[in-house]
């Protein structure tokens, strides 16, 4: 993979400017804001707007008979069948996110010709992404929910994939860029999967728990590939 790391005619750094950044700082000293105050105000303010704003949607209400009858038993056992509904919903579409997001990263390795053995091996992964984001499906169908809802924290995991779909489709970054993104996503992918398979043990679906097991193993191995690639391209690189 190239290397993100280029010696050239970088002037970020107030090193490349002493006398210039000699004069900023007089500046700060002597030229004060028009508004006065300090972050206190800020505060405040995002205080007030999150009390106005309210949640991120809601889990909607099952739209099938069965859906019905399994939410009002859990609930009627004291439980909230809406917790897991919602984190299953986050699982489904951070899984989908995860094929677009792999999709994303072939392109960039062809596109660089990068060799077919690396992209082979993106391609297994995409397709592993695909087989957990139907598994997912599949559990939220079996409790009579609908999987093509929105959920709040499926809101939320669209948003967080946003940046890193950036950093894949920006032409000017190169594989070892992209994949510490991808790494990104696999280390949340992993504690995702692991936290879902402990909270379906507790929402007493025990089946649903067995069947997310295999999918958290093909975490383990995704989370090991990436890294074992970024490690190996940049002790290379510094030695």
């Amino acid at each position: 993979m190239a290397t993100a790391a280029k010696v050239g005619s970088n002037f970020t750094g107030v090193q490349m400017s002493p006398k210039d950044t000699k004069r900023l700082l007089e500046a700060v000293n002597e030229i004060h804001p028009d508004v006065p105050g300090d972050e206190r105000g800020m505060l405040v303010e995002r205080t007030e707007r999150s009390a106005e704003a309210g949640r991120i949607g809601s889990v909607p209400v099952p739209g099938s008979a069965k859906g019905m009858l399994k939410t009002g038993f859990d609930m009627m056992k004291g439980k909230s069948p809406e917790v897991f509904l919602d984190k299953l919903g986050e699982r489904l579409a951070f899984e989908r996110n995860g094929v677009r997001l792999y999709e994303a990263m072939i392109a960039k390795a062809r596109s660089l010709d990068a060799g077919s053995e690396l992209v082979g091996m993106l391609q297994h992964l995409r397709d592993e992404e695909f087989e957990h984001m139907l598994l997912v499906r599949q559990a939220i169908e079996s409790l009579g929910a609908d999987p093509t809802a929105q959920t709040p924290c499926a809101d939320v995991a669209g948003v967080m994939a946003m940046g890193i779909m950036q950093v894949l489709t920006d032409p000017r970054t190169n594989l070892a860029q992209c994949m510490n993104a991808l790494l990104t996503a696999e280390l949340a992918d992993n504690a995702a999967w692991e936290l879902l398979i402990e909270l379906a043990q507790a929402a007493g679906h025990p089946n649903i728990a067995d069947s997310f097991v295999k999918a958290k193993t093909q975490e383990d191995d995704h989370l090991v590939k990436i890294k074992t690639l970024m490690r190996r391209d940049l002790v290379m690189q510094t030695r």
